[in-house]
């Protein structure tokens, strides 16, 4: 539940498309780069789960416990079938033997009734983290690109990642929610980034509360479709204390016409069905 007063409906959005006006000019004109950002158009998912990579790319994402099969929202929807909890996979020997026993105390708290569904970030108004994040769906990503920066927002909470073109990473990074990004093009239609720093504080790689430590390091290619009208990303995460080899997972989008819009996630958000949810963040002093 916030604490503090909002801005003025509107206000959020009218500077962020401000931004995107003001960015306009500075697009990148070189025809080798993939265009990304318009002020018109994001990037809607309908996926909240990592989907598998390409052949070849090793080890897919962590997915649910074999004994208790995953039914989704959408799917039950589509198919008649009752949605269920998402309950991880702790016995898959990619993870180290720490990451295995916090996963199944979560699975434990939910089978025995403490906890009415488990953590997901996005679903309590935390940050995503990297690559968590890309895996919100329902509602737009928007690129802001120049020829120093590209700009990842979120429509919902308007959440904000950066990404530094052609530049190293700097030394010591204090870890934060979206860690140092940077990143340079290729092949004339895939933004390639680079991310180190990363907090761990409520942060997974993805909705079934896959850990990490601040080792994690991700590679990420977004790729824009030949005619524009899809992205792409592929997602590497090598995180030595937590993993016993590196991860490989894929998103998918598809453009979507709209200016962006202000939602708010955190907002009078209350337990009330006594489910013993997680709760959201919540500011203890006034930012203004």
């Amino acid at each position: 539940m916030r604490k503090f007063p909002l801005p003025a409906a509107g206000t959020v959005v009218a500077v962020a498309v401000s931004l995107f006006v003001a960015a306009a000019s500075a697009q990148p004109t070189d025809e080798r780069v993939p265009q990304f950002g318009s002020a018109q158009s994001g990037w809607m998912t309908t996926f909240d789960d990592w989907l598998q990579p390409p052949p070849g790319s090793g080890h897919g994402p962590i997915g649910p416990d074999p004994d208790y099969p995953y039914v989704g929202s959408v799917e039950g929807g589509r198919t008649g079938k009752q949605p269920t909890n998402r309950l991880s996979n702790s016995r898959d020997p990619i993870l180290k033997p720490w990451a295995q026993a916090q996963i199944q105390a979560t699975n434990d708290e939910v089978l025995s009734g403490k906890r009415g569904e488990p953590f997901a970030a996005q679903a309590s108004c935390w940050p995503g983290g990297v690559p968590g994040q890309l895996i919100f769906p329902f509602e737009p990503l928007y690129f802001i690109q120049t020829p120093t920066e590209v700009w990842m927002i979120w429509q919902r909470d308007h959440m904000v990642r950066r990404v530094y073109l052609d530049r190293p990473h700097t030394q010591n990074v204090k870890p934060s929610w979206f860690g140092e990004s940077v990143g340079h093009y290729e092949n004339g239609d895939t933004l390639v980034v680079d991310t180190i720093g990363l907090s761990t504080h409520n942060s997974f790689l993805d909705n079934f509360r896959t850990p990490h430590t601040e080792q994690e390091h991700v590679v990420e290619r977004f790729t824009v479709s030949p005619d524009g009208k899809s992205m792409t990303a592929i997602a590497r995460v090598e995180d030595p204390g937590t993993l016993n080899g590196p991860l490989t997972m894929s998103e998918k989008w598809s453009r979507a016409n709209g200016t962006m819009q202000e939602t708010v996630c955190s907002e009078n958000n209350t337990d009330f069905f006594g489910k013993n949810l997680y709760p959201g963040p919540e500011a203890k002093i006034t930012d203004f």
